[in-house]
């Protein structure tokens, strides 16, 4: 089923899933990566627990009343940080997405290579994860994977990359609207489950969905963004009986 975008206005917005580094140091590989995380910090104990993310997506059962997600997004300059970890574009109020009759506001994006979810084991070459809130601070996040097979490279990467700050800690706070539009799908078929915060503090009780149809990335695009970060993606988790839903 195609879905539409509701008022898809030219926006450089998103979510990040990346959190803020307040605790001990991690990395994504050696004695402070992803198998050890819990034991870094109390803050990352969460990081050991049964709902974590990300997960293989497959066996997803199809369930026709779920709603499909709404996305009001609104045009605005946004800053992009480099938190030692991913890039994180911090973006300004006013964009939103109802999912289930609730409205999540949308906070920040992220970038990761290889994108983190896999489907039937198979991982995307990268991924943008939007982190939305909702009013009463629930938490809900949208994967949208891309992938190089047609070798086209996205326009919304494209207007962001020449400022990808390049070193931790480092700022760029955009002039220029960004089209963040370039980052859904025409289907917003998706699956969806109840997992965490890929990062520590892997805080659970995060709602994922992920959406179905992937975008094309540039093999430039993404050589660009291993530049600065040549791997940055947490492992798939054991799923722990969790039951994956499909809108279509």
């Amino acid at each position: 089923m195609r879905l539409h975008h509701l008022a898809v206005a030219v926006l450089g917005m998103g979510a990040a899933i990346a959190a803020a580094q307040t605790g001990a140091p991690w990395e994504y590989s050696g004695k402070t990566g992803p198998v050890n995380w819990h034991h870094l910090d109390s803050a990352y104990k969460a990081c050991d627990g049964r709902e974590q993310s990300p997960v293989d997506i497959r066996g997803a059962r199809l369930n026709k009343s779920l709603a499909p997600l709404e996305f009001h997004y609104r045009a605005g300059a946004l800053t992009l940080e480099n938190d030692g970890h991913t890039i994180v574009a911090r973006v300004p109020a006013g964009s939103y997405m109802i999912a289930g009759g609730v409205r999540y506001e949308l906070e920040s994006f992220s970038f990761h290579h290889p994108g983190e979810h896999a489907v039937s084991g198979k991982l995307s070459d990268f991924d943008v994860e939007l982190l939305h809130k909702s009013a009463d601070g629930k938490q809900a996040v949208v994967a949208v994977r891309f992938t190089m097979e047609r070798g086209d490279a996205n326009a919304v990467l494209a207007a962001l990359w020449p400022h990808l700050p390049k070193t931790a800690g480092a700022q760029e706070k955009l002039t220029s609207y960004v089209n963040a539009a370039g980052f859904l799908p025409g289907d917003l078929g998706y699956w969806t489950y109840t997992g965490s915060l890929t990062t520590p503090p892997c805080t659970e009780g995060v709602q994922w969905f992920v959406l179905q149809e992937p975008l094309s990335i540039s093999l430039v695009q993404l050589h660009e963004f291993q530049s600065i970060f040549k791997m940055n993606s947490r492992p798939v988790e054991d799923r722990n009986g969790r039951r994956i839903e499909a809108n279509e």
